[in-house]
C-alpha cells in the first residue's frame, strides 16, 4: 500500500525491520532491512535512492507481515502518537503447541535483557503488566496438539506473542529460542517448516493526515499455508491428520 504520506510493505521472515547497531569485531554483510539505504537510529529513518521512509513501528526479524511506514516526518510522528495511544489493530496469526481454552486474554509483566548479541525476554512472576493480549483458537487437532490463533495484539512488545505463549506451554512452531526444539525438528522434516509460524496478517488505524479508517492486510504467507495444508490444519477443513512419533509424544 502506497498514498502520497504512508508505505506500507509485506516484510519476509529474517529481514530486519531496521540494521542493528554495529557490533564490535563483528565482521561480514549485515543482515537485510525492510527497507534500503543508510538508516539513522535516532530518527528512525531511512534515506534511500526512491526517498526518506521513517519507519513507525517494528516487526521481529523472524516475523513476516505488514510494516508500515511513513513518507515525512510529521507524517511518522503522528502515527507513532497513534501506536502509542493504542489506537490501532495489530492481527497475528501463530501455530502454537498445545491446546489453549477457545479464547482469552493474556496479561503479564516482561522483561528485557540486553547482550552485546541478542535480546531476551522473560516473564517476571508478581510484578506490573506490561504486555497484553488477546486470542482465539481458529482450527485445533487434538491428536496433533497443535492450534492456529488468531492473535490481536494489546500493547506491542519485543518477542511478545513468543514468550508469553511459551509461558503457558503454547510455544510458537519454529520459535528456535523460547520453543520447543524437539517438535520444531519434528515440524522441519515431517511439514516443511523451516521458520517461526508468525505473521503480521492486519494493521488497522485511523488514517495520520485524513482521519478515515486504514485497514491494512496480508494474506498468508504460500509457505505457511503449505505448512497448515500438509497437517490438515487450514481452517477450511477442519481436520488434523494423525501424528508421527514426536508430534504424540508432545501431544501426550
Amino acid at each position: 500500500y502506497r498514498d502520497q504520506w504512508l508505505v506500507a510493505v509485506e516484510k519476509p521472515p529474517g529481514v530486519l525491520s531496521h540494521p542493528n547497531p554495529p557490533r564490535p569485531g563483528k565482521d561480514g554483510r549485515p543482515a537485510r532491512a525492510a527497507f534500503e539505504g543508510p538508516y539513522d537510529e535516532a530518527e528512525r529513518r531511512f534515506d534511500g535512492p526512491g526517498g526518506a521512509v521513517w519507519l513507525v513501528h517494528r516487526l521481529d526479524q523472524d516475523t513476516s507481515g505488514v510494516l508500515l511506514a511513513a513518507l515525512d516526518a510529521a507524517t511518522a510522528a503522528r502515527c507513532r502518537e497513534v501506536f502509542e495511544q493504542g489506537l490501532v489493530r495489530k492481527d497475528y496469526t501463530a501455530l502454537v503447541a498445545g491446546l489453549p481454552a477457545p479464547r482469552g486474554v493474556w496479561k503479564d509483566s516482561l522483561v528485557e535483557t540486553r547482550g552485546a548479541r541478542q535480546v531476551r525476554v522473560a516473564v517476571r512472576r508478581g510484578g506490573p503488566a506490561n504486555a497484553e493480549l488477546r486470542y482465539e483458537v481458529v482450527e485445533s487437532s487434538r491428536p496433533l496438539g497443535l492450534a492456529l490463533l488468531a492473535v490481536r495484539l494489546v500493547t506491542g512488545r519485543t518477542h511478545q506473542i513468543r514468550v508469553q505463549a511459551a509461558a503457558r506451554g503454547h510455544p510458537l512452531l519454529g520459535d528456535d529460542v523460547y520453543g520447543d526444539f524437539g517438535l520444531n525438528r519434528w515440524a522441519r522434516k515431517e511439514v516443511g517448516l523451516r521458520r517461526l509460524f508468525l505473521h503480521a496478517g492486519g494493521l488497522e488505524l485511523p488514517h495520520p493526515v485524513t482521519g478515515r479508517t486504514l485497514a491494512i492486510r496480508s494474506g498468508r504467507p504460500d509457505d505457511l499455508a503449505g505448512v497448515l495444508a500438509r497437517l490438515g490444519l487450514d481452517p477450511a477443513s477442519g481436520r488434523g491428520r494423525s501424528p508421527g512419533p514426536r508430534a504424540r509424544r508432545r501431544a501426550d
